[in-house]
């Protein structure tokens, strides 16, 4: 039962990070950054691998130092997945991320050096075909447009933007996508709203330095659902103060949400109160955390009374209403014979689960 409203997606152009496609109307990708030392490189491959097995489709890794550079050159050896090199300050930087294989950059304008270091760049991504992310941010733009705007407004992102594009395309150089990121909501959001109305280059969306995993989770939530919903949005982060694999998790379930990707089981749960016939919050806790390895979509409700449960689970693929002692199962909308005893739910309904999702895909 398809119950979203399609999103109207703006036209972008296409860029491939890796084998990634971003852009013209790709599916949206999600990205994090590992938060480990670079230098301990197996400490930064475990948590990439970690970060890809909860579905990062892109990782960003930080080349502080040359140091690390060397570092990077290892683990890239060591991955798949895509990795972006995250290079501020020292253009040289860049240039070894390329030579060691990277599969994108990116740069922030605001500190990266004047234009002869930035063509330096350009020149040697054209020439291995690597593209560039434009990475503007309202903490670290460039001290002429700080001047001219006094404090970040969101004409000051998008001018220190459109000065780089320009640029960019000046040399010939269409491989890159932009963002125009702040840590608060309304900013960011207008700033990507303008940017959109002059650009076709695709955007990667965020709000950044959002907070922990609480209060940046909210704050990310309504900032990229305003862009997502306006059809802005070509690959997204999540930036929290917590594990990253947490913003994997917070991106996926926004775009879930919002109809845009699927990944995992979507718990539709009750909040529950006196009338719930066995412990729900427990019980989704424990699933969510047993389930972590699927990734196939599915719907799945777990209510703990009558009240909205037989509504909730004829319109899920599996879902439990909450009785006395043992509880209705509903598969594909159609009441099953047999229940679950209520101390049994999470053993009983993982197999039930695991066995559906079997079926789906054979």
């Amino acid at each position: 039962m398809n119950i979203y409203q399609k999103i109207n997606r703006k036209y972008s152009d296409r860029i491939y990070i890796g084998n990634v496609p971003i852009g013209n109307n790709s599916p949206i990708s999600v990205q994090s950054m590992t938060n480990t030392k670079t230098s301990n490189t197996v400490e930064t491959i475990n948590q990439i691998l970690e970060l890809q097995k909860v579905g990062a489709d892109i990782v960003r890794v930080s080349i502080p130092t040359f140091q690390d550079a060397e570092s990077f050159k290892i683990i890239k050896k060591k991955i798949k997945i895509p990795l972006i090199a995250d290079i501020h300050f020292d253009y040289r930087l860049a240039l070894k991320a390329i030579e060691y294989g990277a599969d994108c950059l990116r740069i922030n304008p605001g500190n990266i050096g004047n234009q002869r270091k930035v063509s330096e760049i350009i020149n040697y991504a054209k020439d291995k075909n690597i593209p560039i992310r434009i990475g503007v941010n309202a903490g670290s733009l460039e001290k002429d447009i700080l001047k001219k705007y006094k404090f970040p407004t969101s004409k000051a992102l998008v001018e220190s933007a459109i000065r780089n594009i320009e640029y960019f395309d000046s040399l010939n150089f269409n491989q890159f996508k932009v963002s125009v990121k702040a840590s608060n909501v309304f900013l960011a959001v207008d700033a990507y709203r303008i940017l959109r109305r002059h650009i076709t280059q695709p955007l990667h969306i965020g709000i950044t330095e959002a907070g922990g995993l609480r209060n940046g989770t909210v704050k990310s939530s309504i900032g990229l659902s305003i862009l997502l919903l306006d059809g802005i949005g070509d690959t997204i982060r999540i930036s929290l103060a917590a594990n990253p694999v947490e913003e994997v998790k917070v991106a996926y379930d926004i775009l879930k949400v919002l109809g845009l990707r699927s990944r995992g089981i979507n718990f539709i749960a009750c909040p529950t109160c006196s009338r719930q016939e066995f412990d729900v919050i427990k019980v989704v806790n424990q699933l969510e955390k047993k389930l972590e390895d699927i990734s196939f979509p599915l719907d799945v409700s777990i209510i703990g009374c009558i009240v909205n449960g037989i509504g909730e689970a004829k319109i899920a693929t599996l879902g439990l209403t909450g009785g006395h002692k043992s509880s209705t199962l509903y598969e594909d909308g159609i009441r099953q014979k047999n229940k679950l005893k209520n101390e049994d739910i999470v053993e009983d309904l993982e197999k039930k689960i695991r066995k559906k999702i079997y079926e789906l895909q054979n």
